[in-house]
């Protein structure tokens, strides 16, 4: 009679410390819902089109293109130099000159006359040693402006492609989040059960809550989190509105390509090392002309000059009607030749040269860089084939120990803990498959950015690491 008595004193309390709490999640989870809901669907992006869009929309690209621009128009202004130039001089057009010369021994003269003189000069450089280089570096100098345009390109592409699978794999967490939430709530209904039937303790309870609580703020989190992905997606693309996306996560290809061959066509293909060489190209021009200046100048020259006038000049009486006219035309082959000006160019010269050669020193480096990086991205993603198919093998047995363990807490020779550890250890297993889905897709995208080689959609069983296995890779 006195546990009767007892027993639900002891319960409301705690019940309705429970419905408080349920109360305060709710809320906070209704408020997180209505932020997230602010925005309308308006458009679906699929994966295929982030180049296009990346291309069509990106400011930053923009910016480099018209930089290609402006070294296209500096080399048109460089190879210029090859044709005739031709210059229009003209000393008054008209000219009016008048007064008078006064002399005491002579009589007046005066003058009043109106004249144009104007001059025609064609010109034409034979031999100009600066010119030749010139050329050069605005060619090195547009080839380069390209390759960043294009390396820019590919940089933003492949973090464009980043963040779309870093936005996939934030719905994955949801989901596995909300798998979480739901195995919580049958366990806090399955703990409060057993309580109300005095078959359970409070302990178990508080610990079914403790647990609730945590799974619905880790849900939140990834909530939010899902909306920072979406916009630095957003960001990146230039879209206008909101979007929505593939949610599911899957494999986006398969990488068939050896690593001996992956290094071979990263070097080949990389357009860091191609500029690399084209600024030794420009270092060694320059060095070139400033000893070229130092060689002497041709140029065949034509000038035509005219000469009008109407009146007269320096005359005791001025006629107005008085005309006359004269031209001369003036062919030359000119020379120049600057000898000697105290070594300056000569050094110059010399730190041209060490220039060039540092660059040999940076291509060297880079390209055991690349070498470095193409190695790990290549190991990485066969270490990331081997976490998948272990994650797969490990979500199965969680599953099925999970489902043990319920039916042990179920018929009691079993506690809660139990239970709650297994939820962990599926979700453990669903993140580690979420992430090794992730990050095996960078390492693709990673892959074809350094190598240039091309994701296949067939999947080559000898290139797995993985042998004999009824399991592989190829069949996810």
């Amino acid at each position: 009679m006195l546990r009767k008595l007892i027993h639900p004193i002891l319960v409301l309390p705690f019940c309705l410390y429970i419905n408080s709490q349920e109360a305060l999640l709710s809320k906070a989870n209704n408020n997180i819902e209505e932020i997230l809901q602010e925005n309308e669907k308006q458009i679906f992006l699929n994966y295929s089109e982030i180049d296009n869009i990346t291309l069509k929309n990106n400011q930053e690209l923009k910016a480099l293109e018209s930089l290609v621009n402006s070294t296209t128009f500096t080399l048109s202004s460089k190879i210029a130099k090859r044709y005739p130039s031709l210059d229009l001089q003209a000393s008054g057009l008209p000219k009016y000159v008048s007064g008078k010369n006064y002399s005491s021994s002579l009589s007046t003269r005066k003058t009043s006359q109106f004249s144009a003189n104007p001059s025609l000069n064609i010109k034409l450089d034979l031999i100009d040693p600066l010119r030749g280089s010139e050329i050069k570096i605005a060619r090195n100098n547009y080839a380069i402006a390209k390759n960043n345009y294009e390396i820019k390109k590919k940089d933003l592409i492949k973090e464009a492609k980043s963040r779309y699978h870093k936005l996939q794999k934030s719905y994955q967490d949801i989901k596995n989040k909300t798998l979480s939430l739901d195995l919580s709530i049958t366990s806090l209904n399955d703990a409060q059960s057993k309580f109300d039937a005095g078959i359970g303790t409070k302990f178990e309870v508080l610990e079914a809550e403790a647990q609730l609580s945590r799974d619905r703020q880790s849900l939140n989190e990834k909530k939010i989190q899902t909306q920072i992905n979406k916009i630095a997606l957003k960001e990146i693309l230039n879209i206008n509105g909101d979007f929505e996306i593939n949610q599911k996560q899957k494999l986006i290809g398969f990488w068939n390509h050896k690593l001996n061959k992956n290094i071979t066509e990263g070097l080949v293909n990389s357009l860091s090392l191609k500029n690399i060489k084209l600024q030794k190209s420009i270092k060694e021009n320059q060095a070139k002309n400033y000893l070229n200046v130092y060689k002497p100048n041709v140029y065949i020259s034509n000038t035509f000059t005219n000469s009008f006038s109407k009146g007269s000049s320096l005359l005791e009486t001025i006629d107005p009607e008085k005309s006359g006219s004269s031209y001369t035309n003036t062919v030359s082959l000119n020379f120049g030749w600057n000898i000697f000006d105290g070594g300056q160019n000569k050094n110059l010269y010399k730190s041209s040269k060490a220039d060039a050669k540092s660059e040999d020193y940076s291509y060297k480096n880079l390209e055991n860089v690349l070498k470095t990086n193409i190695s790990k991205a290549y190991l990485n993603l066969k270490l990331n084939e081997e976490k998948i198919l272990s994650s797969l093998k490990e979500i199965s047995s969680t599953e099925e120990s999970l489902r043990l363990a319920r039916l042990r807490y179920d018929i009691g020779i079993s506690t809660l803990k139990d239970v709650l550890v297994r939820q962990k250890e599926l979700s453990n297993a669903n993140s580690k498959k979420i992430d090794s889905i992730y990050n095996y897709n960078l390492n693709l995208d990673e892959l074809v950015r350094l190598t240039f080689l091309e994701i296949s959609n067939i999947c080559n069983e000898e290139n797995n690491l993985i042998k004999n296995e009824i399991q592989s890779i190829c069949n996810i």
